[in-house]
């Protein structure tokens, strides 16, 4: 039954999804700022360090998915069981074990298959206890928490790490098995579905993602070859299963994919960014962990929240192609200054983290309207569903390959004058190409419009 809604009154299972869906974003950006130190106590490249988060976020993006499909086979009671414990044993092997690199790696991949199965909840928490007319307000409401979590993410983040120690940072997400008394009261069993679960197209999905954000890591030809097998397999195996793992007339459907592979793009781009900015102060501007967090990427998530209501009504007003032309001038100019400038004041940086956010603000909202409006009416929630997936392992690809460019220093040579401190040519470079990736994102937007 439908429980009202207001300010004052927010349903109970609503208010402990809120607190869920903060931490499987908090999760995603805690440990962003902590790379440089984890680089350091293992004695591991950037392009290994960075995939503590590339990690996650594939098996998050893959993990969404499946949940999706698997919540209407199993139900939401078992999903979100099955998910939250484990999310806590990946938490639990990364703080005790802490001292491996390889069980860090695993215990990270452990937590984003396990807070995957929050975002698969979302709509069926919010369809079973909010009424109707009162739903928009209780989507404003996650996203506020989602954004919450963005923005504390690189604070708590860089406090612990700065003045405790990294792997404490794995202790935090374990206060939500707390949730699981009360969702195992609230929500109902539900009855097995006959609907069948393509499981060797969600495996060929998963691998061939893996081989080629290796590939972006270490650039083995090997790797590329393999991931363009499995995924020539992959399409095979949706024009033929009788319930393929993705609709094949989606990816038919030109508009709808090329705006999908236009977001993973940009955001990748700003993922990758916001990889490189606590290895780029450490290196130039000597910055403690705890002022990288705070200083430094803080202010850009949380300008999330403004930006993304600014993004919202310019585009209602103005139309999508100004808001995306607004918000890739944001993006190029935040990465600008640091191709410029990234050996000034640390503050710029600060300022360009603030754009960057901004920018992709705008831009996801922009990737959003144009993607749903391709989309006909029973095709959306596969569809919008398909492009949380790749916007997600845009991402992870977009840390993955700063990581590989870092880690190569092919980069790294005198190119613009503005820069004359020889250690800030990588990442000035880096920037470079981080316009290039996000002006050919916005290149590939245009296309779909004409």
């Amino acid at each position: 039954m439908n429980a009202s809604f207001s300010p004052a009154r927010i349903p109970k299972p609503l208010a402990w999804l809120c607190l869920l869906a903060c931490f499987s974003v908090l999760n995603e950006t805690i440990f962003n700022v902590s790379l440089p130190d984890i680089a350091a106590d293992f004695g591991i490249t950037p392009a290994a360090a960075n995939w503590i988060n590339t990690g996650f976020i594939l098996t998050f993006a893959i993990g969404t998915s499946v949940y999706g499909k698997l919540s209407d086979i199993y139900g939401a009671r078992k999903l979100l069981l099955f998910g939250l414990l484990l999310y806590g044993a990946g938490s639990c092997i990364g703080a005790l074990l802490h001292a491996s690199y390889p069980a860090v790696l695993l215990a990270r991949l452990t937590q984003g298959a396990g807070v995957s199965a929050v975002p698969a909840l979302l709509m069926t928490v919010v369809a079973r206890y909010v009424a109707p007319e009162h739903q928009g307000k209780a989507f404003g409401i996650i996203g506020s928490a989602v954004a919450c979590g963005e923005g504390l993410g690189p604070v708590i983040g860089g406090l612990t790490t700065g003045y405790l120690h990294w792997h404490l940072l794995f202790l935090i997400p374990l206060a939500t098995l707390l949730t699981i008394p009360f969702f195992l009261r609230t929500l109902p069993a539900e009855p097995p579905s006959k609907t069948k679960m393509d499981v060797v197209g969600a495996f060929l999905l998963s691998a061939g993602v893996v081989f080629f954000t290796v590939f972006t890591t270490v650039y083995g030809w090997m790797y590329l070859a393999a991931a363009a097998l499995i995924f020539g397999g992959f399409i095979l195996r949706i024009r033929y299963a009788s319930q393929p793992f993705i609709e094949p007339t989606l990816l038919r459907n030109r508009p709808f994919a090329s705006g999908v592979v236009a977001g993973s793009i940009l955001l990748g781009a700003v993922a990758g960014y916001v990889s490189m900015v606590p290895y780029l102060m450490k290196a130039i501007h000597h910055m403690p962990t705890s002022l990288i967090g705070i200083g430094i990427l803080f202010p850009g998530t949380a300008s999330v929240i403004l930006f993304g209501m600014a993004g919202g009504v310019l585009s209602d007003k103005r139309g999508t192609r100004l808001t995306m032309i607004a918000g890739l001038g944001l993006i190029a100019a935040g990465f600008g200054i640091v191709s410029f400038w990234a050996d000034r004041t640390p503050w710029l940086i600060t300022g360009a983290t603030i754009l960057a956010f901004g920018g992709l603000s705008f831009v996801k909202t922009v990737i959003s309207v144009t993607v749903a409006s391709a989309l006909s009416p029973e095709q959306s929630g596969s569809g919008m569903g398909l492009l949380n997936l790749a916007c997600f392992l845009g991402e992870g690809i977009g840390v993955a390959m700063v990581g590989g460019l870092l880690t190569g220093r092919s980069l790294s040579f005198p190119l613009l004058p503005t820069v004359t401190d020889a250690s800030a040519f990588l990442y000035s470079n880096l920037a470079l190409v981080l316009i290039a990736a996000a002006l050919f994102g916005g290149v590939l937007y245009g296309w779909v419009r004409r």
